[in-house]
């Protein structure tokens, strides 16, 4: 076993299981989205880089990347007022949209994302997540593609940060909690 550094509680997700299953989504979507034409994959900065790197890495089908960034306002992303930072660079008018998110936390931000792009008159939109915690909510939205359920705690690795740090480690871990309260 690895050594852990002294911020982090425990592996949740090992990096072999998280590479077998990006391997399986990317199976799937290239299965549904085979003979659609390409696909539009919109990431969400900055946590799901990695996963969606690994993501188009695997896909068998065309597929076209971009990027977008959200913030929260305020201090508090418990605020449920999200704003664009970054936009996508062109128009996806009549393209198959995908929406690759590191993570479905409260679902906020999702839900604000696929209901503004879904206002762009896409001809499909779906999403693809990496993790998804179990808490009590009611997602307007979707997730057509979802990597791993882990429990409610805080976790980064993979892609996943805490004040921009462990976000390049190559799992996803549990921090400790006496490192954010």
């Amino acid at each position: 076993m690895e050594n852990l550094h002294p911020d982090l509680a425990r592996i949740l997700v090992p990096e072999e299981t998280i590479q077998a299953h990006v391997q399986v989504l990317a199976h799937q979507i290239s299965l549904d989205y085979a003979d659609k034409g390409p696909i539009y994959l919109i990431g969400v900065l900055r946590g799901a880089f990695i996963f969606l790197a690994d993501l188009a890495r695997h896909l068998t089908v065309p597929h076209v990347v971009d990027f977008m960034s959200v913030s929260s306002y305020g201090k508090s992303t418990e605020s449920g007022v999200v704003r664009i930072v970054l936009d996508l660079r062109e128009s996806i008018e009549r393209k198959n949209v995908i929406i690759v998110e590191d993570i479905v936390d409260s679902g906020k931000t999702l839900s604000y994302l696929y209901t503004m792009l879904e206002g762009r008159n896409p001809a499909s939109l779906r999403t693809c997540t990496l993790v998804q915690k179990p808490k009590e909510v009611q997602l307007d939205v979707p997730i057509d593609y979802l990597g791993f359920k882990i429990p409610d705690v805080w976790v980064v690795g993979y892609g996943l940060d805490y004040a921009d740090r462990h976000r390049t480690l190559p799992y996803i871990a549990e921090l400790k909690a006496s490192v954010y309260t």
